[in-house]
């Protein structure tokens, strides 16, 4: 039996990453935050989101003491946050400041990882936040990273559909070619390994743009090369598969997928044993707790499911399901934006806005969401906001959470790539993909010649107007 716990809507843009600590829920996403959470009651904590990356963040884990959080950005850095506080401890930054896709921790915490679009795999001492190595490991981006569970070596899968074995100093073991065709998209180690007669076993799954899920055992005999051997080839998914993790018994793996399913496995036997369908776009990441029975799945959708894996009888298992959508419980999607907001909804929102006084005010007067949209300095003072400063903030404060849904719902190619906002002065570049001036001329200035799509050389940094596309925001924006 597999149900919904909770569904999280916090974030305003596609998730990226989620995942568990024994006592924390941590999400990341497009929109350039991450979230925490408690991963009793999955109430959020009082310090979230945490702000810090200047683009998407694209992955995010814990230590494995659960007291640090690290997460890496399209920004080229790596943040090590304070699990308990929020706090940013250090930040790392990849040399040549190429765009991180995803990063890792050593089970001791000794490493921290991160994989590059430019192809290399830098390495830090965790203790000292110093940078031990930097050093290319494929021709292609390095978007999937995992270290073994004994910490002698880590893994490594690329765009060009590579799976590579390395110990701790980049030093090459094993090469699986192609080992997904058209590009490895994640890859997970399980977290027990064997140790028999000088030999270390431990098992891997993997993810490719093929479809396919995979899980290898990787062994390695008294310092010599590793060798892959193939297990499992699960094709439960129909189309590419984006993310997989195995539960902390090492017994199920899970996957996430473009179909907007998400699969259960058997890891021992390779069968099917749930299909999950509850997303409404793509499964970008799955995770699971290693002390509950909970699953987190993350999605273009913009939410975050926590599913139980019980009996149908439990208590958590008969929690009602329930839209946590910027701070409020609301029952479904109905209300999501501001103009479908009961009066209730409003008067939620003033107080979580530290606008209590105003509560009074708005429920005498009626106002529900449509006629909070439309407030504006003269009624304001009509419904008896008699402090300035007070409509004032109420007013900035409408505005912000109008530009926020507005962004959120925009159709993404209105979107910039870089920091998924919306754009006001969108651009061609060379690549032929459309950003937002600002972010380009910045991108390009911080020794970033390459494309933020594509990963390839620019031939140019000429920008070009994108009138048509401005033109089509601008219609939009009104119609809003």
């Amino acid at each position: 039996m597999v149900s919904v716990v909770v569904t999280l809507r916090h974030h305003s843009d596609e998730l990226s990453c989620c995942c568990f600590s024994s006592a924390l829920l941590a999400t990341c996403s497009a929109d350039k935050t991450l979230r925490l959470y408690d991963a009793a009651d999955f109430s959020q904590r009082p310090f979230s989101p945490l702000s810090g990356h200047g683009y998407g963040v694209h992955c995010c884990c814990f230590s494995s003491c659960g007291r640090f959080l690290l997460s890496c950005s399209t920004d080229g850095s790596v943040i090590v946050w304070g699990s308990d506080t929020g706090e940013v401890l250090a930040v790392l930054r990849h040399p040549d400041r190429s765009p991180l896709r995803v990063c890792a921790v050593s089970p001791d915490s000794s490493l921290l990882l991160a994989g590059a679009c430019d192809g290399t795999a830098a390495v830090w001492d965790f203790t000292s936040r110093t940078l031990l190595r930097c050093s290319t490991v494929s021709t292609a981006s390095v978007v999937a990273c995992c270290f073994s569970p004994c910490g002698q070596f880590f893994v490594s899968g690329c765009t060009r559909g590579d799976l590579k074995v390395w110990d701790a100093g980049i030093r090459l073991l094993h090469a699986e070619k192609d080992a997904h065709d058209l590009g490895v998209t994640c890859c997970s180690a399980a977290p027990q390994f064997e140790v028999d007669d000088c030999c270390v076993e431990f098992r891997l799954a993997s993810c490719g743009q093929d479809s396919q899920l995979k899980i290898w055992i990787v062994s390695q005999r008294g310092g010599t090369a590793c060798i892959m051997k193939l297990l499992h080839t699960l094709t439960s998914h129909s189309a590419p598969v984006l993310s997989c993790a195995f539960s902390s018994d090492g017994d199920i793996v899970v996957s996430g997928s473009v179909d907007k399913t998400v699969a259960i496995h058997d890891a021992g036997q390779g069968t099917l044993l749930h299909t999950l369908k509850q997303h409404d776009r793509y499964v970008t990441t799955v995770a699971l707790s290693p002390t509950m029975p909970w699953i987190a799945t993350g999605s273009m959708d913009r939410s975050v499911n926590v599913w139980r894996i019980g009996d149908a009888d439990s208590r958590a298992a008969a929690t009602p399901i329930e839209t946590v959508y910027q701070g409020r419980k609301l029952p479904g999607h109905s209300r999501l934006l501001l103009a479908d907001w009961s009066e209730e909804d409003v008067q939620s929102w003033l107080c979580e806005e530290g606008l209590e006084e105003l509560v009074g005010n708005c429920k005498a007067n009626n106002i529900d969401g449509l006629e909070l949209s439309q407030l504006n300095k003269e009624t304001a003072a009509e419904l008896g906001i008699e402090s300035v400063g007070l409509r004032g903030r109420l007013l900035r404060k409408i505005e912000a959470l109008k530009a926020e849904q507005s962004s959120s719902e925009a159709p993404d190619e209105f979107l910039c790539p870089i920091t998924r906002e919306l754009m006001k002065d969108p651009v061609i570049a060379a690549d032929g993909y459309s950003y937002e001036r600002d972010s380009i001329e910045s991108w390009i200035k911080g020794k970033n010649k390459t494309s933020p799509m594509t990963n390839l050389p620019l031939p140019t940094t000429l920008l070009t107007p994108n009138r048509s596309l401005k033109m089509a925001i601008t219609r939009w924006k009104s119609s809003q």
